[in-house]
C-alpha cells in the first residue's frame, strides 16, 4: 500500500522517555560521536499505492540518506509539477539534484557545517550537464556533525524540517515564499524562457546550526507532509515512537505518511494550506493532493 526506505547498518542507542533502548545490529564503542537512525516513506500524488520510483522518488519528490565519516546527511526535493504540461519529467530535476548531493556526500566533497554548499555544488553539477536537464525544485539539506553534536541545515522553499524534544517542536524550518503557493526553488529553464521562469539561487536557502541531544526527533519532508497535517498532529504520531529500532522509526514514518495522504483526499478537512489559502483571501477548503516525502530520523551514539 505504501513503499518504506530504511538507511543504516550501524549505531544506535538513544534515549527516548528516558530509557536507554539499544539497537541489537549495533556494535562497537560509540567514542562520543552522533548519528542518525533514519527511515523514509512517501506516496506520489499519481500513485495511490505508495510506489517508489526508481532513485528514491515518490511522484515528483526526490530524497536521499548519505554517510561519510564525518557526518550523516539527508536531503529532500520537490519538483514543479508544471513542466508536465510541456512534456518535461518533473522528477528529474529533483532526482537528480538529490541523487547528486549522495554522491559529493558519500564522496567527501563538503563540509559538514556548510550545506547550502552541498547544494549549490549540486546545482552547479546540473547546469553543466552536457544533457539539457529543465525543471524546478525547492530543496532541504540536513547534515549531522557526528563530533560536535551539532545539526546544520539549507531550506530553499516549503520543504523543511522539525526537531522534535520531549514531545515539543524545539527547531523548525522557514518556509521561504514568493507569494502565496509560490515557494522559493531552483531551476534550469530553455534560454528562451531565462528571465520568465522562477529561480532562486542556493545561496537565498536559509541556513541554520544548533546542537542536537541524543534521543532527538528529527522528521524532514515536503510541503506535502507540511500542507496536510498540522503540527499537534504530527506530534500525536510520534508519541508513539518508543525506540530507537528501525523498525519502530519505520512504523512511525510510515504512519505519518499515511495519515497525510488519507488527508490530502479529504474534502471537507480544513488543512493547514487551506488555511493558508484563506488567509490569502482565497475561498479553499479539503486536504491538498500532493507527492508526500517524509524522513523520519533519531539521533542516537553512533557505532563502525
Amino acid at each position: 500500500m505504501f513503499s518504506v526506505l530504511s538507511y543504516g547498518r550501524l549505531v544506535a542507542r538513544a534515549v527516548l522517555g528516558g530509557l536507554s533502548q539499544t539497537d541489537p545490529r549495533a556494535g562497537g564503542s560509540g567514542g562520543g560521536d552522533y548519528g542518525l537512525v533514519t527511515a523514509g516513506c512517501g506516496f506520489g500524488k499519481d500513485f495511490r499505492k505508495g510506489l517508489l520510483k526508481k532513485g528514491a522518488c515518490y511522484g515528483d519528490d526526490a530524497c536521499f540518506v548519505a554517510r561519510h565519516r564525518s557526518a550523516d546527511v539527508l536531503g529532500v526535493a520537490d519538483g514543479v509539477g508544471g513542466w508536465r504540461d510541456y512534456g518535461v519529467d518533473p522528477s528529474q530535476f529533483s532526482g537528480t539534484l538529490m541523487r547528486t548531493c549522495e554522491r559529493l556526500v558519500k564522496e567527501g566533497r563538503f563540509v559538514p557545517s556548510n550545506p547550502i554548499g552541498i547544494l549549490t555544488t549540486s546545482y552547479c553539477e546540473l547546469l553543466q550537464n552536457k544533457v539539457p536537464l529543465l525543471g524546478n525544485s525547492t530543496a532541504c539539506i540536513v547534515v549531522l556533525d557526528r563530533t560536535s553534536h551539532r545539526l546544520h541545515t539549507a531550506n530553499l522553499g516549503d520543504s523543511g524540517f522539525l526537531v522534535v524534544r520531549g514531545g515539543e517542536v524545539v527547531h523548525r524550518s522557514d518556509e521561504q515564499q514568493h507569494y502565496f503557493n509560490t515557494p522559493f526553488q531552483l531551476s534550469i529553464a530553455p534560454p528562451e524562457a531565462e528571465g520568465v521562469v522562477l529561480s532562486d539561487s542556493p545561496d537565498a536557502a536559509d541556513s541554520t546550526s544548533f546542537d542536537v541531544q541524543l534521543g532527538d526527533i528529527i522528521l524532514t519532508a515536503t510541503d506535502g507532509l507540511f500542507d496536510n497535517m498540522p503540527d499537534y498532529m504530527i506530534l500525536q504520531e510520534l508519541k508513539k515512537l518508543k525506540n530507537s529500532n528501525y523498525e519502530s522509526i519505520q512504523q512511525t514514518a510510515r504512519s505519518i505518511a499515511e495519515q497525510a495522504h488519507e488527508l490530502a483526499y479529504d474534502p471537507n478537512y480544513m488543512s493547514p494550506f487551506a488555511q493558508f489559502a484563506c488567509d490569502n483571501g482565497l475561498n479553499v477548503r479539503g486536504g491538498k493532493p500532493d507527492d508526500i516525502t517524509v524522513l523520519l530520523s533519531i539521533v542516537a551514539e553512533y557505532t563502525d
